[in-house]
């Protein structure tokens, strides 16, 4: 059903990777829901990859649709506000798989909690056989908990599936000191460690992620989803973006 590599492609540095995508990431040009338009060209770039041999899994947010922390601020009870915007991953993943599936690659939602109608439920052993059956694996509903975020899911999930990386897609070129949109000076970081990050207090993603992927040595590659191709130019090994890891110390 999907396209196998081919000879003539450049190889690959990853074998598994763990992508992860904003619910914002699927805005486009609105402020709310989801623009088909850009969640088609996300699976476009997804499907490339796929090309190349790679497993691919894949986290996806909700804060197009709804944040719990954003719902709290407007009364809405924290641990209820949490669970809509674990509820609203599951759109967004099922609006990924539709795309991919069109595209003519199997693939499977996952989630931290039963929805079976739609999806289903998380179990480490079998997300594994389906990535080593080339399909992709979209996991929704966060953890399952409320009070973590979907960082904290792609960190988790990327573990428990052993990826070779996390892939963070974002809107801007990588890791910067401060703020770009902000702070005109802000300088572009193209390798930090994990301490740096948690000292720098960078952004990158939260403390509990962050310790997570350092115990695990996990690698978290930052780049611009915005920018055509760039999927495909970090699977490839190409210094897009920016790189966290452990700086060739112990962890």
């Amino acid at each position: 059903m999907n396209g196998e590599p081919s000879a003539s492609q450049a190889a690959p540095v990853y074998r598994r990777i763990l992508l992860k995508l904003s619910g914002e990431a699927l805005l486009g040009a609105q402020t709310f829901g989801i623009d088909p338009a850009v969640v088609a060209r996300i699976a476009d770039e997804v499907a490339e990859v796929c090309r190349l041999g790679v497993e691919i899994a894949i986290v996806i947010g909700g804060g197009n649709i709804i944040r719990g922390v954003s719902a709290a601020t407007q009364g809405i009870d924290r641990v209820t506000g949490d669970n809509m915007g674990m509820l609203a991953t599951v759109i967004n993943g099922l609006a990924l798989q539709d795309a991919m599936e069109k595209r003519g690659f199997f693939t499977r939602v996952m989630t931290a909690f039963e929805v079976r109608a739609v999806a289903e439920p998380f179990l480490r052993r079998r997300a594994i056989r389906h990535l080593e059956k080339k399909r992709v694996v979209i996991f929704a509903g966060g953890t399952g908990s409320p009070f973590f975020t979907t960082d904290s899911a792609a960190a988790l999930r990327a573990s428990e599936i052993r990826a070779d990386a996390i892939l963070k897609a974002t809107r801007v070129d990588g890791i910067y000191t401060s703020d770009p949109k902000k702070d005109p000076g802000a300088k572009l970081l193209a390798h930090v460690t994990y301490q740096e990050v948690l000292e720098r207090q960078l952004g990158v993603m939260d403390a509990a992620s962050i310790a997570l992927c350092r115990e695990n040595r996990l690698p978290i590659r930052v780049f611009n989803l915005l920018v055509p191709g760039n999927i495909r130019r970090v699977v490839l090994g190409d210094p897009t973006g920016s790189t966290v890891d452990g700086g060739g110390l112990p962890s």
